[in-house]
């Protein structure tokens, strides 16, 4: 018997080959049996989700392995919360069916708790929305759906499963890469091509274990991420671009614009909170000064996301504006552009 496992982001990848003196029995047995701390109904949602592939095709929970199969498993991995204290916080809820949920998250709101952030956290708010839905593995209170993750200080579109069905299938999803998840930066300076296509291992930092950095396709750092971008706008100091994601890497987008000279405007972590195009005088850093206080995080807002529902197997679209601070942002760079042009 061989395992791997490797990590995706909130999901995992399991390989098991079963022994060449393997007795022939069913799958969901055989997967809680080697699986730690994972129940047969989560498993058999997992199967009828296509996350459960045997010699490279799905079966059914009631398959029979035999000698030399190669079993291939994607589960969503649970999120360790402890005891979440549902609160009253409000949702920007887009869309909500039985299966699942589109909200739209504003900047500044944690998605998980965590050190420092006990409380008033998107999963805060989640638990109380969830408080009566029918008891089901999914729906507990304490571990509410969440599928994807965007940063605290990012805006935009996220997914959220309402059942164990939904999580397993959706998670597949993400996994495989086939999601649609279109963001829109503001980025200092101006890519060196109107679309182009960044391919870049994203590790950890080798001295800065809490930031991210971008390694070339061909050393062994990191993972592989790809990121497709299109200039929407160039205003000479920064540009509007949106960006396609292949892969879902943490901080992808803010590494991948950096690794290319743009960093996102306003980005603490990745050297987007300073000046980095333009003079030296003073008249111009208040200016940009005065846009990080009308933005006070990085200008970064997934604008667009895209899935196949896990019950109708529909093609679900949602799209979301620009927020309010960037657009108001950005309306000054035009503005402040408009300005130099005349002089």
């Amino acid at each position: 018997m061989q395992a791997t496992d490797q990590n995706e982001e909130l999901y995992e990848e399991l390989r098991f080959v079963t022994d060449p003196k393997q007795q022939p029995m069913r799958i969901d047995k055989f997967l809680v049996n080697k699986v730690e701390r994972v129940t047969r109904n989560k498993v058999q949602n997992a199967i009828r989700a296509g996350s459960v592939l045997v010699n490279g095709k799905p079966v059914k929970p009631n398959h029979k392995l035999k000698a030399g199969d190669e079993i291939k498993v994607i589960l969503a991995k649970p999120v360790k919360t402890g005891e979440t204290i549902p609160e009253n916080i409000p949702l920007d809820i887009r869309y909500e069916d039985d299966d699942l949920l589109v909200l739209h998250k504003p900047p500044g709101l944690v998605v998980h708790p965590g050190i420092g952030n006990h409380t008033g956290t998107l999963v805060n708010a989640l638990a109380y929305h969830f408080r009566d839905l029918p008891i089901m593995q999914g729906n507990r209170p304490d571990r509410p759906g969440i599928v994807h993750r965007i940063d605290k200080n990012t805006s935009g579109l996220m997914l959220v499963a309402k059942s164990d069905f939904a999580m397993s299938h959706l998670a597949k999803q993400f996994f495989d890469h086939t999601i649609h998840r279109r963001y829109v930066t503001l980025v200092w300076s101006e890519p060196p091509e109107d679309e182009g296509t960044i391919i870049a291992n994203i590790g950890r930092h080798p001295r800065h274990r809490t930031l991210m950095t971008a390694f070339e396709p061909d050393e062994e750092e990191g993972k592989h991420a790809v990121t497709h971008y299109t200039v929407l706008e160039r205003l000479y100091y920064v540009s509007l671009v949106e960006c396609n994601l292949e892969t879902g890497r943490t901080h992808q987008i803010r590494v991948h614009m950096k690794s290319i000279g743009c960093p996102v405007f306003n980005d603490e972590k990745y050297g987007g909170d300073r000046v980095c195009k333009g003079t030296v005088f003073t008249k111009y850093k208040r200016f940009v000064e005065n846009c990080f206080e009308l933005m006070p995080r990085q200008g970064l807002h997934a604008k667009e996301l895209g899935f196949v529902h896990p019950t109708t197997g529909e093609e679900m679209m949602f799209k979301s504006d620009l927020p309010d601070d960037m657009t108001a942002v950005l309306e000054r760079w035009r503005v402040y552009l408009a300005g130099r042009k005349t002089r």
